[in-house]
């Protein structure tokens, strides 16, 4: 089905504070994105999301079924960030740190039976190099591990829902280099540059459907 632009509904999901991020650079991020916004012809909805295992497993299943977004774009915040890092992968096992709650999944997994690694339907290494030559002044990276803890468990649970259709980005602390509006920035030139390849795939797709 060529939904293309038909569906330019996209869903942008950061975090809430943890730990020593008691303001968390995602969020803050994701609020400059909405700032900034997509264009006029993009329907853009973000969301807070507490860093917690159980409110993951319920409110990223609503968000899919509530708005049935071409794309859901979380951002997590790294403290070992020092640039904007796409995340290429989710991973399923391997989840032992305690969330807010104090709570871990007994089964130190996002889904139980499924596979160990999902991939994004996003190139990210185009993503990454699109960016880079823009001139943006944002240092962007690409990474196979999003870390196992909430950031890596909310990722794979979305890219299991959506089959592959999510993206995961991680952002430095403020100030360690980038101000929230530098995030922001990054965010929205790095999201266009996804929405672009998305754009390209299905024209491909449409193509073939209709030859």
């Amino acid at each position: 089905m060529c939904r293309w632009p038909g569906n330019s509904t996209f869903t942008i999901v950061g975090f809430g504070p943890f730990g020593e991020h008691t303001v968390n650079a995602s969020w803050v991020a994701v609020q400059e994105l909405k700032k900034l916004g997509l264009g006029s012809e993009v329907d853009l909805h973000v969301y807070e999301v507490p860093v917690e295992y159980q409110t993951v497993q319920s409110l990223v299943p609503s968000l899919w079924k509530q708005y049935h977004p071409l794309l859901v774009v979380h951002v997590g915040v790294s403290g070992m960030a020092t640039t904007v890092t796409l995340e290429k992968c989710g991973r399923n096992h391997g989840y032992r740190g305690l969330d807010n709650s104090s709570f871990c999944p007994d089964s130190q997994c996002c889904i139980v039976g499924g596979p160990d690694c999902i991939n994004s339907v996003i190139d990210m290494e185009s993503v990454c190099k699109r960016v880079a030559a823009s001139g943006l002044g944002v240092a962007v990276s690409v990474s196979k591990d999003a870390g196992r803890y909430l950031c890596d468990f909310t990722y794979y649970t979305s890219l299991y829902l959506s089959h592959g259709r999510s993206a995961f980005i991680h952002v430095p602390p403020l100030g360690k280099p980038y101000s929230g509006e530098d995030l922001g920035r990054a965010l929205q030139a790095i999201v266009r540059e996804m929405l672009e390849l998305l754009d390209q795939a299905e024209k491909i797709h449409c193509q073939q459907h209709f030859h």
